[in-house]
């Protein structure tokens, strides 16, 4: 079993994304600096697959396509440019070498951008077929759904103003506000396992960063592969704060019970090291994020 680890500490981030641009002119979604070029050429679109025993597989085949819910407000990871509206990023293109090893071209995926509330309730309704959009590996989740994976492997983080030097870890969030999305993992943490002044929370991302440009809250807090993509286009608004300060295992979120998919995309992931670091340098590394692909074993 390979080792796992992420390091996206202060000092690295710091040291790689000053020499960013903040404009990205490159692949959509991709952290700044990150290299053009179709992630398709990694792969091929598979032929005469059978997955015996899956009824979301059968269920794609029946409609010709596959119904995938994303994010679409973090660069690097799920992003969807809202002048051409392409997709591109990290889980992005993990959702897309998945469909291609199921047998579909990426004009036979359909993208749905599902908030991260609602992402077991879609997923138990067979509204999408898999998520794929920092969805992290926990244990309730697993009472309702199961997860392929890890595929990636993080931890939690705060994001503050760059001229903020009043907060470095979760530890000097007494009196702060804090924001984060709802139904996500961190905003439970940092109210259960630390005592900011406050928290707010909302749908998106996108909200948090709005309020923390207008000095509305002092903090956004998720996991921190998230927010060294908002620190790369916006070296000069936004820095994080410290080091991480959890554990975050993001999976493949898949319906409940669907072993035979499951078990498939693990062995995807797990033998296909080459793929994972192409679309990790491609997508992640150009932010100074560095990592590991996990071992997959959900």
């Amino acid at each position: 079993m390979r080792k796992t680890r992420f390091l996206a500490g202060v000092g690295i981030v710091a040291a790689g994304l000053l020499g960013l641009t903040a404009c990205n002119s490159g692949t959509p979604g991709a952290a700044p600096g990150a290299s053009e070029g179709s992630s398709d050429q990694l792969w091929e679109v598979a032929s005469d697959v059978s997955l015996d025993g899956s009824p979301t597989y059968d269920r794609m085949v029946a409609a010709d396509k596959v119904v995938v819910g994303v994010k679409e407000d973090q660069p690097g990871l799920g992003f969807k440019d809202p002048l051409t509206d392409e997709r591109g990023g990290f889980d992005v293109e993990i959702s897309q070498w998945i469909a291609a090893s199921l047998g579909f071209d990426a004009d036979q995926i359909e993208y749905k951008t599902i908030p991260s509330a609602n992402r077991e309730q879609e997923l138990v309704n067979g509204n999408i077929d898999y998520y794929v959009g920092t969805y992290s590996i926990t244990d309730k989740r697993k009472e309702s759904i199961d997860f392929a994976g890890p595929y990636l492997i993080t931890g939690q983080g705060l994001l503050v103003a760059a001229d903020d030097d009043s907060i470095n870890g979760p530890d000097d969030l007494a009196g702060k506000i804090v924001c984060s999305v709802t139904g996500s993992t961190p905003l439970q943490r940092i109210r259960d396992e630390y005592s900011p002044g406050d928290t707010v929370e909302y749908d998106t991302y996108t909200q948090c960063l709005e309020q923390l440009r207008a000095g509305s809250v002092d903090a956004v807090t998720t996991d921190q592969a998230i927010l060294a993509g908002y620190v790369a286009q916006e070296p000069d608004t936004f820095k994080i704060a410290g080091e991480t300060f959890s554990e975050e295992r993001y999976g493949v979120g898949l319906p409940k019970g669907d072993t035979v998919l499951k078990d498939h995309i693990n062995t995807l992931f797990n033998d296909g090291g080459d793929v994972w670091t192409a679309l990790f340098d491609k997508n992640l590394a150009p932010a100074s994020i560095e990592g590991e692909q996990p071992t997959a074993d959900e």
